[in-house]
């Protein structure tokens, strides 16, 4: 398993986006007006559920005009966000596809499953997301496998299994699917495009974590962006493990940034292929702006209603 020991840092989401192409007040002024006029919206076809993920655009909008751009570009979800912004989600008609979990002060993926001394905090955070997503109607939420620090693979997969299985029983009760999500270690320039140090940073691994937990209520949180990363080959990857996808999630590679012709990812094929294997869940975008926030959204989302 590649990459090497270490935390990331707690990522300063506004500080991330501080000299993004063409970001001023004026500008961000001119986004929302634009996104509340639009008549048109960017999805025709809508057989890909799309989904915004709140981290990647907060500091471009707060939530009531965010849900107005989803609306106005025809995305049905805003995701990984504080379940205090659930009814406003609920008054704009809009789904949460995925839910975070809240392990501040620390980053969700610094302290995850794969280390039995965090074990009581990530299962107690777990569960209350859990009972906060279930509560609302979301039906998934995210988890991680953590940092290595020290510890051998094969161990912490064992660690991840047991501690999956703790909590486990509760999502299956609420009827809420456990995401777990491959991060590629490779990155080591940005704290939000990279994660230097964490173990679950392979497809096959993460795989491995769910069959063995043996539950349809744990599944593999496909970032195309990271599979790009650490293990490519990503359509045949997505047809190979079909069965275990709960969700995914987009962004341009190299530099996390919009899906552009300046990246190497080809995303409709990639969509097509979720299509033909009959997935029914959404797909995040997930890219870190570059310029302007919102046309790079539209170029997006219409890039994946395939």
């Amino acid at each position: 398993m590649g990459g090497h020991q270490g935390n990331s840092p707690k990522p300063n989401r506004r500080a991330l986006f501080r000299g993004a192409a063409g970001v001023s007040l004026v500008g961000l002024a001119a986004f929302g007006r634009e996104a509340k006029s639009e008549e048109g919206r960017v999805v025709k076809n809508g057989r890909i559920k799309q989904s915004l993920v709140h981290w990647c655009y907060s500091p471009f909008w707060e939530i009531a005009p965010m849900c107005k751009v989803a609306k106005s570009l025809g995305c049905v979800s805003i995701e990984i966000l504080d379940p205090k912004h659930f009814p406003v989600l609920k008054e704009h008609g809009l789904d949460c596809a995925i839910g975070q979990i809240d392990m501040s002060p620390d980053p969700p993926f610094l302290k995850g499953f794969n280390n039995p001394t965090h074990h009581d905090r990530v299962i107690k955070a777990t569960r209350d997301s859990i009972d906060a997503c279930a509560a609302f109607g979301c039906k998934r939420v995210i988890s991680f496998t953590g940092m290595r620090d020290g510890i051998p693979d094969d161990q912490g997969a064992t660690n991840c299994v047991d501690g999956f299985k703790k909590v486990i029983g509760h999502a299956e009760k609420k009827g809420v699917t456990l995401c777990l999500e491959m991060l590629n270690s490779r990155v080591s320039d940005h704290p939000m495009k990279g994660h230097p140090g964490y173990q679950g940073d392979h497809t096959d691994y993460c795989v491995d974590i769910i069959q063995r937990v043996g539950s349809p209520n744990l599944k593999l949180l496909f970032d195309v962006y990271h599979v790009q990363i650490m293990d490519g080959d990503v359509i045949r990857r997505i047809r190979q493990h079909k069965d275990y996808i709960g969700h995914v999630h987009t962004a341009g590679n190299p530099g996390r940034a919009e899906l552009d012709d300046t990246q190497e990812i080809q995303y409709p094929p990639i969509m097509k292929a979720l299509l033909e294997i009959g997935y029914q869940g959404y797909v995040g975008q997930e890219f870190i702006p570059t310029r302007d926030p919102l046309e790079g959204l539209k170029q997006a989302v219409a890039l994946c209603d395939v």
